[in-house]
């Protein structure tokens, strides 16, 4: 195994800086990047880092098992040569708002472009989103094309039934002032629980007052576009939309017991045809697996909904998350109309999905949202109509109201399950 530089024997605590060096500063939402400042989270530029955390999210803990083991330099830099957006993205009138975007960096795909000077005279600056194209290849793309309801252009959908998209990876960066006054809580009472919950792996959020970006390790967002990404802010061009919380035993492995994938594959379809119509479509897909409650969270409540006194059924769905979990989501939508401001959007046409969450938290950021598109029924699995009885019985938006005999049927499919 190729070793490289063992860690430093000596610690230096990021809670006792030199008071000396003065972090690099930022100004949140200023109008230009030269005046905003790069976010700067690196230990190898440690006189001017001015974020709390680590860069990479959650995989920043690969790179120290890597660190330790010997088989990464901890002084190494990221070469970003021919490592440019492969579309051009922004900027947003939204960006320069700073209270507007506080959960990813909107310049994180310009670094090398709006902070080339300071790369060359020795800054560590690192990207936090990355933009490329890709192909989309899907057996309920084809189907759609089979069933007539899609037709291949040769440009948003080709002859063999790949989608072309422009995808970006996005890190989140917070500002934890604006992250605060979203949630409506003291900046000093987040930094807090942040400290506190994290199990006090980040001090310098309660000695650190100066330092007002915190990079946490927790997983970040892919957007996915369809068709002219000029459509997104054209207010002539039509844009559909699906914000996605991550349910990988559906969209992965296609398992059938909720409606995840299914309304991932309709929500491209809707993507697709508006884009070959000329705007384009948009999926926003957020780490956050089992409503944020994670995997384990998640499958333990499924046992749990199964083996309760009388099986499966709507009108315990909830309150069986609640008791393993202590809450029934803890996703926290405030925080998602962030990635749809950065792409600049600011209406909505066609919004995929039935989460009254989602849509009440995009209109009070001040993104319009003109029609509400549910998953057709068709579409949903046998083994999903308790979730989705119960999602409708709790105020989920639906064309149809809920009828007694639907919750019957769902309560009926629990108990034969």
């Amino acid at each position: 195994m190729n070793k490289a530089k063992r860690p430093s024997s000596h610690i230096k605590l990021n809670s006792h800086p030199n008071r000396l060096i003065a972090a690099a500063p930022i100004v949140w939402g200023a109008p230009t990047p030269k005046e905003r400042g790069p976010v700067i989270g690196t230990l190898s530029d440690a006189s001017r880092r001015n974020a709390i955390g680590a860069h990479s999210g959650s995989y920043s803990l690969y790179r120290a098992l890597a660190v330790a083991s010997g088989t990464l330099d901890p002084l190494h830099r990221p070469d970003l040569t021919d490592t440019a957006p492969a579309a051009h993205i922004g900027p947003a009138a939204q960006w320069r708002e700073p209270n507007r975007i506080v959960s990813l960096d909107p310049y994180g795909h310009l670094v090398s472009e709006v902070f080339a000077e300071e790369l060359k005279t020795g800054w560590d600056i690192r990207p936090t989103i990355a933009v490329t194209k890709a192909q989309l290849n899907m057996p309920e793309i084809r189907d759609a094309i089979k069933a007539g309801r899609l037709k291949p252009d040769g440009k948003v959908l080709t002859q063999d039934g790949d989608a072309r998209v422009t995808k970006a990876a996005i890190e989140p960066v917070w500002y934890l002032p604006g992250i605060a006054e979203r949630f409506g809580v003291t900046e000093g009472a987040l930094r807090r629980c942040l400290f506190e919950q994290s199990g006090g792996m980040f001090t310098e959020l309660v000695t650190r007052n100066d330092l007002r970006i915190f990079l946490p390790p927790i997983g970040g967002i892919t957007v996915y576009c369809f068709g002219d990404l000029d459509a997104i802010s054209d207010p002539k061009g039509k844009v559909a939309c699906r914000v996605h919380d991550e349910c990988n035993g559906s969209d992965v492995f296609g398992s059938d017991i909720c409606t995840c994938r299914p309304y991932l594959a309709h929500g491209i379809e809707v993507c697709i045809e508006t884009a070959q119509q000329g705007g384009a479509g948009v999926i926003v897909y957020n780490r956050k697996e089992g409503r944020a409650l994670g995997e384990v969270t998640k499958f333990l409540v499924y046992n749990a909904r199964k083996r309760q006194q009388g099986g499966d059924r709507p009108e315990t769905y909830f309150e069986r998350t609640e008791c393993v979990a202590g809450a029934q989501d803890m996703r926290f939508q405030e925080l998602m109309p962030d990635a749809l401001h950065w792409l600049g959007i600011s209406r909505i046409d066609r919004f995929v999905s039935m989460s009254n969450m989602k849509h009440e938290s995009i209109v009070r950021q001040g993104i319009e949202i003109a029609d509400r598109v549910p998953i057709p029924k068709e579409l949903i699995p046998d083994e999903a109509s308790v979730e989705m009885a119960a999602k409708r019985a709790a105020g989920y938006f639906s064309e149809t109201p809920i009828v007694p005999e639907e919750l019957t049927r769902a309560i009926g499919r629990g108990l034969h399950d």
